[in-house]
């Protein structure tokens, strides 16, 4: 009997691992397939939940299919991933504040930040949409949710450094929401980049917590198979997938930081923006949106959300 409890027990673990790094790869790998991305767990039927354990997401590789409602520059920027493809516009002003580079979220590309963009160009910024690695235009075919992103992040900044004036450098404000936020906070934190001001939309705590909070929207259990899911994905990429932790990085970053959150958001708790706005090392500034989920901000709340990011932005004195 107990030989045939340790068999069964060893073939539950050994099925357990297979789903999860099938999970793992189709959650970090876009593929050229046509179609649409899996719906988000809270949208999905029972049936489709089952089946979504079992085969993983449906992940195509995201693309910009939206065009910019102003005049771009279309860029290409070296980084370790690859050739990222960007675009650039100069501000709607005569008198430049500096420059935003923006940073998209998982399965997203840098068209659906031209809505931001538009916002920050009024207030008098150029700005730098980035599609990273694996996404839109940009080289690749993976994603590591905010990780190896952060070396995009880096390569972003440098192209920026070297375009502007030595005597008189530009100001600059990094812009990111959910993965793209992570990167900015792990490009500061590990990789020495450095910006006058962050604006964080959404980065969730560690990349545990929101494998958990994803198994928790879809009302199943999340242990042992998200635990299985964080250490195949880091695997099969290359890097310890438990070392992404917004939450730790905070702690480096003196960077005056604004701090944006959802509270109807299920994909990153209050718990976890908790902790890393009390990590935040430098002069920092949060803003909660009621009723606002893991979504722009400016959908449900377009007056609170410019107030917000106006007030920060002038409080730095940039470009001044």
């Amino acid at each position: 009997m107990k030989r045939r409890l340790l068999l069964l027990g060893s073939l539950i673990f050994v099925a357990g691992n297979v789903v999860a790094f099938m999970h793992a790869w189709r959650f970090t790998h876009f593929t050229d397939e046509p179609g649409v991305h899996s719906p988000t767990p809270e949208q999905l039927t029972t049936a489709h939940k089952l089946w979504v354990l079992l085969t993983g997401v449906h992940n195509p590789r995201p693309q910009s299919e939206l065009t910019p409602s102003f005049q771009v520059e279309n860029i290409s920027i070296p980084s370790p991933n690859g050739m990222l493809a960007a675009w650039y516009a100069r501000p709607d002003t005569s008198s430049p504040r500096g420059t935003v580079a923006l940073f998209h979220g998982y399965t997203s590309s840098k068209a659906h930040l031209l809505h931001e963009a538009g916002y920050f160009r009024r207030l008098g910024y150029a700005v730098l949409l980035v599609d990273q690695a694996g996404n839109g235009g940009s080289a690749g075919s993976r994603t590591t949710i905010g990780y190896r992103e952060a070396e995009d992040v880096a390569a972003a900044v440098r192209y920026l450094r070297a375009r502007q004036p030595v005597t008189r450098p530009d100001s600059l404000v990094l812009y990111g929401v959910s993965m793209g936020a992570v990167a900015i906070m792990r490009a500061e934190a590990e990789l020495g980049v450095r910006a006058d001001a962050n604006i964080l939309e959404c980065p969730y705590g560690t990349m545990r917590q929101t494998v958990y909070n994803r198994f928790h929207s879809m009302k199943v259990p999340a242990f042992p198979l998200a635990d299985m899911l964080v250490f195949w994905g880091g695997v099969q990429n290359g890097f310890w997938a438990y070392s992404l932790q917004g939450e730790e990085f905070a702690r480096r970053i003196k960077t005056p930081t604004l701090l944006l959150w959802g509270t109807a958001d299920p994909k990153v708790t209050r718990a976890e923006t908790d902790a890393i706005f009390a990590n935040l090392a430098g002069p920092k500034q949060r803003q909660d949106f009621e009723g606002s989920e893991h979504e722009p901000y400016w959908l449900k709340h377009p007056q609170e959300w410019q107030g917000a990011l106006s007030h920060f932005l002038a409080n730095q004195k940039l470009g001044q």
